[in-house]
């Protein structure tokens, strides 16, 4: 079951044509008209499905701005509809819902494509502060100066960050958005080191303790993408101790 979109007719992000559109795939009615309640405060256009069958189809069929996908539905489970949602667009952004006992659920939500993940139960304030962040990066993205839309090349990985994609040697790369922003992060800062806590402030647009395993199942996945052999990386490569960095040509031999 799907209900209509709902619009704030509030004046903070502007006329109601351009209002991002977020769709939320949830069973549990509290919870979902909780969110709806919240993000409708922020002005955001919001959808609600209310099973993963409804709810893959409005994913697979519309265009949004974001997804919050809980894992656990009746039909279609969470973990299918990400995996569908990815076949179909490798931009919009997937947040999901999942439980503290659902662990490895969360890291094949990730494998899947997932750009981030709240666990229940949650806090309103974090939930809405995750989805502004999400929402930032990617209009951020969109509205950056020409001169962060050049391409880069870093050896033979190529970004082309006005038409977000990109290649190793001539050969396209298909990205997640979140795995694309976390790429030419790294691109554009050849040999420099980054902390976890520093990637999830400048990629995923907040701190958090605690979810550094949100950076390093990115990296796992971008590490498949782009390097010849991902058990020993020699683009994105560990400093141990410290955190990760993109390893310049002119550089040694890397770590793993």
């Amino acid at each position: 079951m799907v209900s209509p979109v709902y619009k704030s007719n509030g004046a903070g992000n502007g006329n109601l044509a351009v209002r991002q559109r977020i769709l939320v795939i949830e069973d549990e009615r509290d919870i979902a008209n909780l969110i709806r309640l919240h993000l409708r405060d922020l002005e955001y256009a919001v959808t609600i499905a209310s099973d993963g069958n409804a709810g893959l189809r409005e994913a697979i069929n519309k265009t949004w701005d974001l997804i919050i996908l809980d894992l656990r539905l009746p039909g279609t489970d969470g973990l299918e509809i990400c995996r569908r949602v990815r076949q179909n667009s490798q931009t919009v952004p997937v947040l999901m819902l999942t439980s503290k006992s659902s662990e490895l659920d969360r890291i094949l939500g990730l494998e899947l494509g997932a750009d981030d993940y709240v666990t229940k139960p949650f806090s309103v304030l974090e939930l809405t502060a995750r989805v502004k962040a999400i929402l930032r990066r990617a209009r951020l993205t969109v509205d950056e100066p020409a001169r962060l839309q050049r391409k880069v090349r870093v050896g033979e990985l190529t970004i082309n960050p006005a038409t977000r994609n990109a290649t190793v040697r001539d050969r396209p790369v298909e990205l997640t958005a979140k795995e694309f922003d976390l790429l030419f992060h790294f691109a554009r800062n050849p040999g420099r080191v980054f902390r976890r806590a520093e990637l999830l402030d400048s990629v995923w647009g907040y701190g958090h303790a605690g979810y550094e395993h949100t950076v390093n199942s990115h990296i796992n996945r971008l590490r498949a993408k782009i390097e010849d052999d991902p058990a020993h990386p020699e683009r994105i490569v560990t400093v141990w101790g410290v955190g990760y960095k993109m390893r310049s040509p002119a550089a040694g031999h890397p770590g793993s």
